[in-house]
């Protein structure tokens, strides 16, 4: 029996969706981030069903997550020997990990950014 995947994203996984893209991480990236944070594992097309994204989009997506070794890909022959596999994506990190992932990298932007002032006021102070 096929599962139905379009209320996989519920109001937790639209405030997922949100909150990483307030923090400058890709639409297409956060969506998949949110589904596979919401679901266990999913197919591409069950990410599909549930974001109404294309299935490139979803592709192109999981590369940076598989990169950063956050998912597990896996291949799964159909039942007849024609046609793609079908390829199964699951979390393998807390979504605490990714989080501090992304918490680490603000965090230097804005050290960054507070040297940068600090700099300005110094030069603005001698000129």
């Amino acid at each position: 029996m096929k599962t139905d995947h379009t209320s996989l994203l519920t109001g937790k996984g639209h405030e997922i969706i949100e909150l990483l893209q307030g923090l400058d991480v890709p639409r297409t990236e956060a969506i998949c981030i949110a589904c596979l944070v919401c679901g266990k594992e999913l197919t591409s097309q069950n990410i599909e069903q549930a974001s109404g994204l294309r299935q490139p989009e979803v592709s192109i997506a999981m590369r940076p997550l598989r990169e950063r070794k956050w998912i597990e890909e896996r291949n799964e022959k159909k039942n007849s020997d024609k046609g793609r596999p079908v390829k199964y994506y699951t979390l393998v990190v807390p979504f605490e990990q990714i989080v501090g992932t992304f918490e680490n990298g603000v965090l230097k932007r804005n050290r960054e950014i507070a040297e940068a002032l600090e700099h300005l006021k110094e030069l603005s102070a001698n000129s």
